[in-house]
């Protein structure tokens, strides 16, 4: 067994105890070439409102049993750590911050016109910024990320997202620190991750193939578990993709076929998003908010017969396993 380091890297700096966690939030999705040029969206963005009501909500979480988030904002989703810094020192909720890229096809010109395959040529140097991301902190912040993210969709694995992947692969092996992704669970697209990780030598141990509770299919979140990772359970509120009733019966299905212990709950929620319109998605997906696994999902899959310890194993063991860093490999 790797050795491991018994502390995880938050916001506010390591903490050995992260409590029952989330494992895929986030707390602020942010359009910056939209914000510099038109700062008058209807949306708003003041750091400092913005930031206490992320706080409010934090600490209302706080008070229903949850006491670490995983904010999986990563490029491509407008990562900005200075404000979630902000709200790390409003707030006791221990917050694990993200390094990656997501695209569902192409990278960002940045990365697209340099690289292998690319217009201009010469070295990749995406596994490079994940690695100071981890081991220096992020931009000036100090802060350190304590996981690795990458995402595929219903394109399958593009070249762009294969670039990704392996240079997150890379990242991983070179610092410990564990991968989660976003997956498409309708094409079963987490078994292509796992297989591109595994070329690269990943530990499938070391991976929670995100969004896995999209799906209904046994057979194929078994598969996902077979070949050894963890599953994200991830997308509770987000009902029109599959319903409050399917992602509880799925759930309580696995526990009772004894796999408990391969899986990890969340939301994939936002304390603020300037690409949704508030009052849109209050309207269509009501119980999408951070609230909805404590007040709503855990007392449905105690009815249906999940355990405290199997509820304990999922929302505390499995998350500090997986983000316990260990050595590179």
């Amino acid at each position: 067994m790797p050795e491991r380091n018994a502390n995880v890297e938050t916001v506010a700096g390591p903490v050995a105890d992260l409590g029952a966690t989330l494992m895929h939030e986030h707390v602020f999705g942010l359009s910056p070439e939209i914000l510099w040029n038109w700062p008058d969206i209807p949306e708003g963005w003041d750091l400092e409102l913005r930031a206490r009501e992320a706080a409010d909500k934090l600490t209302e979480l706080k008070d229903h049993g949850i006491d670490t988030i995983v904010d999986l904002t990563v490029i491509g989703l407008g990562r900005y750590v200075p404000a979630v810094q902000r709200v790390a020192e409003l707030t006791e909720v221990n917050i694990v911050v993200a390094t990656g890229l997501y695209t569902y096809d192409a990278l960002p010109p940045y990365f697209g016109n340099r690289g292998p395959g690319s217009l201009f040529g010469g070295p990749d140097r995406l596994a490079e910024f994940f690695v100071r991301d981890i081991a220096e902190g992020i931009g000036d912040t100090g802060v350190k990320a304590g996981i690795l993210k990458c995402a595929s969709d219903h394109l399958g694995m593009t070249a762009g997202c294969e670039r990704v992947f392996r240079a997150v692969a890379q990242a991983h092996r070179a610092t410990g620190v564990p991968i989660t992704t976003h997956s498409h669970s309708a094409s079963r697209g987490g078994l292509e991750q796992q297989k591109l990780l595994a070329s690269e030598g990943v530990d499938p141990g070391r991976v929670v193939i995100g969004h896995a509770g999209d799906s209904t299919d046994l057979a194929y979140l078994e598969e996902l578990i077979a070949n050894g990772s963890y599953l994200g359970m991830d997308r509770f509120g987000i009902n029109t993709i599959s319903s409050f009733e399917d992602r509880v019966a799925t759930v309580a299905a696995m526990c009772e076929r004894g796999h408990a212990g391969r899986m990890v709950l969340s939301h994939d929620s936002y304390c603020f998003n300037d690409r949704f319109d508030p009052e849109v998605v209050r309207r269509r997906h009501p119980d999408y908010h951070l609230l909805h696994i404590s007040r709503d999902v855990l007392p449905e899959l105690r009815r249906r017969g999940v355990t405290e310890e199997q509820i304990h194993r999922m929302l505390v063991v499995n998350p500090r396993d997986i983000l316990t860093r260990r050595e590179p490999y």
